[in-house]
């Protein structure tokens, strides 16, 4: 079944606009609590964008009128809404954010039992319950408020021995969001002396030029107070982008390397297997095969990387976006769990981040995104299937190439990885010549 309102993670868009909006919230309440069979308890959790407690009394209004129990959480990073789940009784979690995306814009992420995110089929089973558009959902009174605060503050706490981070000097952007009460509670606890930035949210600057998505301001910070690690989350906390003590920043690959090599060679990672997308740079690939490690590879998402950690019984996957999963401790990605798992990494083995990142040479690569008139499918396209063909031919293992559909844009996205940069554009050059006669541009 085709999905016509959820997307990568979730519900999202403009709050008013014509899928997020306090009518749509209570319709898709309903059809949620409908899905899930009518009974059980559901919990709510939100960022701190203003429009959030419009939509958690919106979607209370739908989740209650199916017949489930709705409890709140309040303002609560997603990866604790997802471990409030997996550690109740709860059918249903709700968490409402855009997660990286800008104040204006809201959405809605759904967790089913066991803290665990919906399979596309869910979600599409969701959409078939909706009622029609302009049926009214009557008002109830206000859930009772839940504390899944300390649990979760406790719980990731235990990651490290105390007083682990004494002496630390460590820089925190929390993105103005929902991290800004959890993260530095748990780094300070430990020991460590905390610089906080993006850690006064008004309801409307949560990721304006902060968090994971503008690292800037970390960096300038950890290099003006010379800190040994800079720390940024997104708006809801499931991602983390670090620095090094020299300012340099980290994706999600160079953190998954690490983790996973560290994990490998102290027969921690679970059937030497690293999960990942395909984004991530074939240098992961080879780091962890030099290792006798393997990577698989999913399609993008961070639940697509999840379901399959679980099919494998894998213990760690993520994306280069910055999502780590690290399943052992949460159901989901947690930004606080990485950074405390990559803290972890340096502290038994005594190496700096700007040492530990060099386990990781990535390949060089190059993108292209083009905007399209429409998206007809890539197999069906002669000239561009001739092309991706040639050019896996031509590089063998020593490169790769991806071309998809953006999952919420009108864009076909490119990407070559190679063994110089010459490569990368004749190939990127070569694609792109390919899509014109075979794609009709925007």
């Amino acid at each position: 079944m085709k999905r016509r309102y959820f997307g990568t993670d979730g519900v999202r868009g403009p709050f008013g606009g014509p899928v997020v909006n306090e009518a749509f919230a209570a319709r898709l309440g309903l059809a949620a609590g409908r899905w899930i069979g009518g009974a059980g308890m559901a919990l709510i959790g939100a960022d701190t964008r203003a429009s959030g407690p419009l939509l958690v009394a919106a979607l209370e209004r739908g989740l209650v009128a199916s017949g489930l129990e709705v409890r709140r959480l309040g303002v609560l990073p997603t990866p604790a809404v997802a471990r409030a789940v997996r550690a109740s009784d709860a059918v249903l979690g709700v968490v409402i954010t855009a997660s990286h995306n800008p104040a204006e814009d809201n959405g809605i992420k759904f967790f089913a039992r066991g803290g665990i995110k919906l399979a596309d089929e869910d979600e599409a089973a969701i959409e078939a319950h909706l009622p029609p558009e302009g049926r009214q959902v009557a008002a109830v009174s206000a859930s009772p408020v839940v504390d899944a605060v300390t649990d979760y503050l406790t719980s990731v706490g235990r990651l490290l021995p105390a007083g682990a981070l004494r002496g630390w000097n460590l820089v925190l952007d929390t993105a103005n969001g929902a991290t800004a009460g959890t993260s530095p509670v748990v780094l300070r606890a430990l020991g460590a002396e905390v610089t906080g930035i993006g850690d006064r949210p008004d309801g409307y600057n949560i990721n304006r030029e902060i968090g994971s998505e503008h690292p800037e301001a970390m960096v300038a910070a950890v290099r003006a107070r010379g800190a040994r690690l800079g720390i940024a989350h997104d708006g809801d906390g499931d991602r983390c982008v670090v620095c090094d003590e020299q300012g340099t920043v980290l994706d999600g690959d160079e953190v998954l390397t690490i983790l996973a090599l560290h994990a490998l060679r102290r027969g921690r990672l679970a059937g030497g297997q690293l999960v990942v997308t395909v984004q991530s740079n074939l240098g992961v690939d080879a780091a962890l095969k030099a290792a006798g490690g393997r990577v698989v590879r999913t399609q993008v998402g961070d639940r697509y990387v999840l379901q399959r950690m679980i099919a494998d019984g894998s213990s760690l996957g993520g994306e280069s976006s910055g999502h780590v999963v690290c399943a052992d401790v949460a159901p989901t990605g947690d930004g606080l769990v990485a950074a405390l798992r990559l803290i972890e990494v340096m502290l038994e083995t005594g190496q700096p981040l700007s040492v530990l990142r060099t386990a990781l040479r990535k390949f060089p690569q190059g993108t292209r995104a083009l905007k399209v008139a429409e998206k007809p499918p890539i197999e069906t396209c002669p000239r561009l299937v001739a092309t991706i063909a040639a050019l896996e031919a031509e590089m063998g293992d020593g490169g790769r190439v991806l071309v998809r559909y953006s999952g919420t844009e009108p864009k076909l996205r490119l990407l070559i990885e190679a063994g110089d940069d010459l490569a990368v554009q004749r190939g990127l050059d070569r694609l792109e010549a390919a899509v014109r006669q075979d794609v009709k541009l925007g």
